[in-house]
């Protein structure tokens, strides 16, 4: 069986697309068990976190059935439908995300500022207690999405401004969002270890590293979006 080389920028998505280019040629066929994720973590070459949030992707798509305990199993009948367009798309617009993008550079940038002048170490342990929850979570990307608005979240209540935390907590398109990052390119160490940066430059009270660290993570993810929708 072929496996082709991974791009180090799109594991998650590549990996994802293989698995599902070989339930197409009926390699792993409807009912049929996948190989273990050790055994896929050495096919693929790839860290047992890309294989996960990639079977994440193919089990909220209705393609396979992830059974705690007994491993990964094809389902008895995959919708056609979404075999012939299998390529995962966000269900946001190219002008939800841009909005999105210029309400974090907006309100939460200016939640950062403030928090990194005004937290205190309840607020630090607050987004580690939210950054561990993330970790515990990485399996599943409802429960970590829930994690990672928390996560967030933390910056705008540290910033002891009512209004602004408000409208973080407040702003459901927010959170939908991050939901539909988590769901589409999954949760993988990159991911995580941007979150990791981003509370120790908030120790640090560094506000300017973690506004680049989440510029850049915004950045990717918007590249890798247009890169799914073309």
């Amino acid at each position: 069986m072929e496996i082709k080389t991974i791009s180090k920028q799109y594991i998650v998505d590549e990996v994802y697309q293989q698995i599902v280019d070989k339930i197409k040629e009926s390699v792993w066929k409807p009912g049929e068990k996948l190989p273990s994720e050790n055994q896929l973590c050495q096919m693929f070459g790839v860290s047992r976190t890309s294989i996960r949030s990639a079977l994440q992707k193919a089990s909220a798509y209705g393609i396979i059935e992830i059974r705690h305990g007994q491993g990964s199993f094809v389902l008895d009948h995959p919708k056609v439908d979404l075999l012939d367009g299998i390529q995962l798309g966000m269900n946001m617009t190219d002008k939800e995300i841009l909005d999105m993008l210029e309400f974090r550079e907006t309100i939460e940038f200016k939640c950062i500022d403030l928090a990194v002048e005004r937290a205190t170490e309840e607020d630090v342990l607050s987004l580690e207690q939210a950054l561990n929850k993330m970790v515990e979570n990485k399996d599943d990307y409802k429960k970590y999405s829930l994690a990672d608005f928390e996560f967030h979240l933390v910056f705008a209540k540290a910033s002891k401004n009512n209004v602004l935390y408000n409208v973080m907590k407040n702003t459901k398109a927010f959170y939908y969002y991050l939901e539909e990052l988590n769901r589409v390119f999954g949760v993988n160490s990159d991911t995580l270890e941007g979150h990791q940066r981003q509370f120790h430059f908030f120790k640090n009270r560094d506000a300017e590293a973690i506004k680049n660290e989440l510029r850049r993570g915004m950045e990717d993810m918007y590249k890798l979006h247009k890169k799914n929708s073309q």
